[in-house]
């Protein structure tokens, strides 16, 4: 009998109500949006936890790292406003008042706006009160309260987020904190034990132990051309609740922020998930430095050499046999890959002396690189080895870091999008454009955009395909478009 596994995000709900899993653009305070629509036709050094003992058993004893661990992982309370649907029954007056029988009759109400509750952890990395959790636990939060091991609760401010890869940093006013030390996920063998400390259903301060089952697994949680998945899989028992919680070796180091479960039930079934800090700690100093995450970009679109992919058609027309590499699909006009050497054939076979065989590897190694930071590529060519030095640029195009006023347009959108055929362009007289599949929380639904309208150009910029939105930095202030039916609807964006 086929099981099918749902992937759950680790956020368990507090009373009574649960929170959905969006990827949404996070800043520390939002200006007021008013739209006008117009219709025409590297961290600090922390002291190590003295190495595991054994006992009797044969294994290691967990006790000091489970202990120094806990006291540096905290329950994180969200409150969030959202809107439902109001709806109801009402009977006539008239009716009534002629001694008629009283009718009920349906009515939909305005929606309404409800405050509603969740819960998550987070793990203390400094004394002073900043906080690793995941985005997905504090996203839309209009507030945040934090409450310690020791039972003190404290407010908590959003310092920054990363949808891409589901880590926020937050700040709360207090010292001399107890913290849980950064580890190298990159040393964690298969088989090693770990420890998973959170708040799973509520039960605070919650240790599991188990092994590391894989690395590198990329779960496409989102369809985020540009997110980053390298999870560590554990069979660590983890249940909603632990999101942002700590994953930690037996030296009581973080190697891993908890982030989800793969159940069939939506509760722990064998199969729990974390980012490993190789991608955190990178993503925090970001954020506590700039504001935003300094993503590079080498502009190369890859696909892992492996047996099956080689069997496949693609695969085939690539003329390679031997599996092995990333194989260079396509390189971009003027990114760091062109400007550089690499062409499109080429085969990726090592990252800053890395041997690079999937995916996940690669996108582990870029997430520790900033815009401007240079990189040594090794590629096949014709059977020949060739490297390169790569100056890497951001998603604007450009060898240097971005301003921290930068956006995520996407994240901003609050959406996804699909490419246009070119029957439907025809069809529509027009050159470029991308479709909205679907609207989630963002501008597009703040602007009334709905679901099947093909946005053409924002700020002026003719968006060609859906990674054009990427390469976009800039506040938006419009966005123009039109409807399957041809109706065209321009929006004027006003930051107040």
């Amino acid at each position: 009998m086929n099981k099918k596994f749902f992937i759950t995000i680790l956020c368990a709900a507090a009373a009574g109500a649960g929170s959905a899993y969006l990827i949404s653009e996070f800043t520390t305070s939002e200006p007021e949006t008013r739209i006008i629509t117009q219709v025409t036709e590297t961290p600090p050094k922390y002291t190590r936890v003295s190495e595991p003992q054994q006992n009797g058993s044969g294994f290691p004893d967990l006790t000091a790292a489970a202990e120094s661990t806990v006291k540096a992982v905290v329950n994180i309370v969200k409150k969030e406003k959202v809107e439902v649907a109001g709806q109801g029954f009402y009977s006539n007056p008239f009716e009534e008042l002629f001694g008629l029988m009283p009718r009920q009759y349906y009515d939909r109400q305005p929606s309404q706006e409800e405050e509603r509750s969740s819960g998550g952890s987070g793990v203390i990395i400094t004394p002073d009160g900043y906080i690793i959790t995941n985005n997905h636990v504090s996203e839309n939060a209009s507030s945040l309260k934090v409450m310690l091991d020791d039972g003190r609760t404290f407010d908590a401010k959003l310092i920054g987020a990363d949808p891409t890869t589901d880590i926020a940093l937050l700040k709360i006013d207090a010292t001399d904190l107890p913290t849980v030390p950064f580890g190298d996920s990159d040393k964690l063998r298969l088989g090693e034990w770990v420890l998973a400390v959170g708040n799973p259903y509520g039960l605070n301060s919650t240790i599991t132990a188990g092994i590391v089952s894989a690395k590198g697994r990329d779960l496409n949680l989102t369809n985020n051309e540009m997110r980053i998945e390298s999870f560590i899989q554990t069979d660590a028992a983890v249940n909603p609740g632990n999101s942002g919680g700590a994953l930690v070796n037996t030296r009581g180091e973080l190697v891993g922020i908890n982030t989800v479960i793969a159940s069939p039930t939506g509760s722990y079934a064998g199969y729990s998930f974390a980012v490993p800090t190789s991608i955190v700690q990178k993503v925090v100093m970001d954020l506590k430095e700039y504001g935003i995450v300094q993503r590079a970009m080498l502009g190369i679109r890859y696909l892992a050499l492996t047996d099956a992919f080689l069997n496949t058609e693609e695969g085939k027309a690539t003329g390679i046999t031997e599996p092995g590499g990333l194989y260079i699909d396509s390189v971009e006009p003027g990114s760091a890959a062109e400007e550089a050497g690499i062409k499109a054939g080429d085969i990726l076979v090592e990252f800053e002396g890395m041997p690079m065989h999937k995916t996940t590897e690669l996108q582990e190694a870029m997430a520790k690189h900033r815009p401007n930071d240079k990189v040594n590529i090794t590629v096949k060519r014709k059977g020949e080895l060739k490297h390169f030095e790569v100056l890497l640029r951001n998603k604007a195009g450009e060898a240097k870091l971005l301003d921290k006023n930068s956006i995520d347009v996407k994240a901003v959108l609050g959406g996804t999008f699909a490419p246009i055929s070119s029957k439907a362009k025809r069809s529509l007289r027009i050159d470029n454009g991308i479709q909205v599949t679907e609207v989630g929380n963002g501008l597009l639904k703040k602007s009334g955009i709905r679901e099947g309208y093909i946005i053409t150009h924002i700020n002026g910029n003719p968006i060609k395909e859906v990674s054009d939105l990427d390469r976009l930095t800039d506040p938006i202030q419009s966005i123009d478009g039109l409807y399957p039916n041809g109706r065209y609807v321009s929006y004027s964006i006003i930051n107040d």
